[in-house]
């Protein structure tokens, strides 16, 4: 009886079953994940439809200009501040904050003007605020 005579093999890690959990995780981290397109951002700008709906009251218009001066009802005020957009709110509506807001801002005006006011204009608790915009014909 011979004891001492069998050969040793070297341990074999089988790679077939390493490749194709390898291949599966691939493919799932491959359809989990979204790809961004971050140099072609593109923006859907909002519609806006003919209609416009039943106001409770006569609505406050605060008007942007392009240089970010705001008028409040066609009112100029005396600086660009958000005291003072305030005050002309507080005066032409009163406790009034179920009336409607409409903003009507310039094209060129910056988005902060338009922010400010319409920030201003949540804060005094007017729960209806909208942005003004020009309808634009079909073949255009």
């Amino acid at each position: 009886m011979r004891l001492g005579g069998r050969r040793r093999e070297d341990p074999e890690l089988n790679m077939t079953s390493l490749v194709d959990v390898v291949l599966l995780l691939v493919i799932f981290f491959m359809l989990s994940t979204t790809f961004v397109k971050e140099g072609r951002l593109q923006v859907e700008l909002p519609s806006a439809s003919i209609t416009q709906a039943e106001a409770a009251g006569e609505p406050v218009v605060i008007t942007v200009t392009a240089q970010g001066s705001y008028r409040v009802n066609d009112r100029a005020l005396v600086n660009n501040s958000r005291e003072t957009l305030r005050a002309a709110l507080l005066k032409t509506a009163g406790d009034a904050t179920d009336q409607p807001v409409t903003i009507r801002a310039d094209a060129r005006a910056s988005h902060q003007a338009v922010v400010t006011a319409m920030d201003v204009a949540g804060r005094l608790g007017f729960k209806q605020v909208n942005i003004a915009t020009v309808n634009q014909q079909a073949g255009e």
